[in-house]
């Protein structure tokens, strides 16, 4: 199996394409019925159906939407979620095609027609300028979001999420650069047979969270995905560049990033990459958080659930 590109000096990148495949996929069976509460009491609001992605709601308050990740369950949130809804409405969306979810869209588009649905249904949920938290994928989805249609988006949080995956391989990357490699992980996705197909997922989890309870939720979700939406995300995901847009941006951003002495992003590299590649966002807040590989909320929760809780603060 060929050698990726260097990602970034002082940052680790995947050895094998199986591992840059997981590294997106993390964004990574619960599979329920798409739900959507009405602001007020009294009137009912029509139930929001799309084939694109489902919605449940907890709690009470001010609104907040969570994204999950490339081949994620909303479950990922789960946690979040229960601490959350004494205080706030919570909107946990599940992405169609991921972990047990209904794919109907064959090899096409993922990411743009999601990004439309989710602001289809802010507008339909009246919602008001909802807080918006996405990881990874789920991050470039909020950050196009607010980009495409800022009257929505209150605030948003990105989660080890950049705006141009595929900076990762360098600083002169582009999204035409990057496109072979797509296309090839997206092959590798679809080509591989079940066990091997497990093996790459199993051997991903272990780079994608040090937890190994989430490592198994990862392997699970993994497998319990469409892989025809996992490629088409895929390749939407390394080949979509946020960054032109950053620069116009008003609605407020705040990035986590990961990084791990002990086999993950060194501290360094880390700051380098994400500075480098937030810089031209206006007031952006961005916060390391060390020891945690991507999946931030599971290797981390308390120190996760201290930067929620200030992210949403008035």
């Amino acid at each position: 199996m060929s050698k990726l590109p260097h990602a970034c000096r002082g940052v680790r990148p995947p050895a094998r394409l199986a591992v840059l495949i997981g590294v997106v996929i993390a964004c990574c069976v619960a599979n329920e019925p798409a739900r959507a509460q009405s602001r007020t009491p009294a009137v009912a609001a029509a139930p929001f159906v799309s084939d694109r992605l489902s919605v449940e709601v907890v709690g009470a308050g001010p609104d907040v939407i969570l994204i999950p990740g490339l081949a994620s369950s909303r479950e990922v949130w789960r946690a979040t979620a229960d601490r959350l809804k004494a205080t706030r409405r919570v909107h946990l969306v599940q992405l169609a095609g991921f972990a047990g979810e209904p794919w109907t869209q064959g090899d096409g588009a993922f990411v743009q027609p999601e990004v439309d649905e989710l602001a289809r249904y802010i507008r339909q949920a009246g919602l008001d300028r909802p807080a918006v938290i996405g990881h990874s994928m789920g991050g470039l989805s909020g950050l196009l979001l607010a980009q495409q249609r800022p009257d929505l988006v209150g605030r948003l949080m990105t989660v080890d999420s950049l705006p141009f995956y595929s900076a990762l391989f360098g600083p002169t990357a582009t999204a035409e650069s990057a496109r072979p490699f797509a296309d090839r992980a997206a092959a590798m996705i679809l080509g591989a047979d079940a066990a091997t197909y497990r093996t790459q997922q199993a051997a991903t989890a272990k780079a994608l969270s040090r937890t190994p309870a989430e490592q198994a939720r990862i392997v699970a979700w993994s497998m319990a995905s469409d892989r025809h939406a996992v490629a088409s995300a895929m390749k939407d995901v390394m080949t979509t560049d946020a960054r032109p847009g950053l620069a116009a941006m008003t609605t407020p951003v705040t990035a986590l990033y990961a990084s791990d002495a002990d086999g993950g992003a060194p501290a360094a590299g880390a700051d380098a990459i994400w500075g480098r590649e937030y810089a031209a966002l206006p007031g952006a807040t961005l916060i390391r958080v060390d020891g945690s590989r991507h999946f931030i909320m599971a290797d981390q929760p308390e120190r996760f659930a201290e930067l929620v809780d200030a992210f949403l603060a008035d």
